[in-house]
């Protein structure tokens, strides 16, 4: 993208404001997980990795470092199409199981871990992968008991990650 997506204006807003109005629209406790002073402009608490530079892993793990909650829902700042209906249904389902997280995964069959819940029990884990130089969050669940939920329409999870991508939401 050449710049921080979550900055990207969306809607009248940054694409992270959108982002973040959804998942407050599920849960009253909206963290984020990136440099605090780009988004101190927002409303929400924001806290950096302790594991900085290890990408999205680190981000998982600074959420449930500092959540209080037994699920935790993780969604990465891109996803212009992630709505509360869909991040309410992803919820419902960890908390309805046995898990230690729920990841969904659209046609493809490949699972999306940052449009996800995690219950933070699963920050050890997390953690020892980290401390090990695991990087891939995939590779960094090995051991917890995920549940790769099948979803007909992966459009809530898709990103965006070049101009190209954003100029279709302009259009749209």
């Amino acid at each position: 993208m050449g710049r921080d997506k979550a900055l990207l204006p969306f809607k009248g807003r940054t694409l992270l404001e959108c982002v973040a109005a959804e998942v407050h629209a599920v849960t009253n406790a909206v963290t984020v997980v990136g440099n605090i002073s780009r988004h101190s402009y927002l409303s929400y608490p924001v806290i950096e990795d302790i594991f900085p530079g290890r990408g999205p892993l680190s981000g998982i793990h600074a959420a449930l470092m500092v959540s209080r909650a037994e699920w935790n829902l993780i969604v990465a700042c891109d996803m212009p199409d992630v709505t509360s209906d869909f991040l309410r249904k992803v919820l419902n389902r960890a908390e309805s199981g046995g898990a230690d997280a729920v990841l969904p995964a659209g046609p493809s069959g490949l699972p999306e871990p940052l449009c996800a819940a995690y219950r933070r029990r699963s920050l050890e884990v997390i953690a020892d992968a980290l401390e090990r130089g695991i990087r891939k969050v995939t590779d960094g669940l090995a051991g917890l008991s995920v549940d790769i939920w099948r979803v007909p329409d992966a459009r809530y999870f898709h990103n965006l990650n070049s101009p190209e991508d954003l100029s279709f939401y302009a259009n749209d």
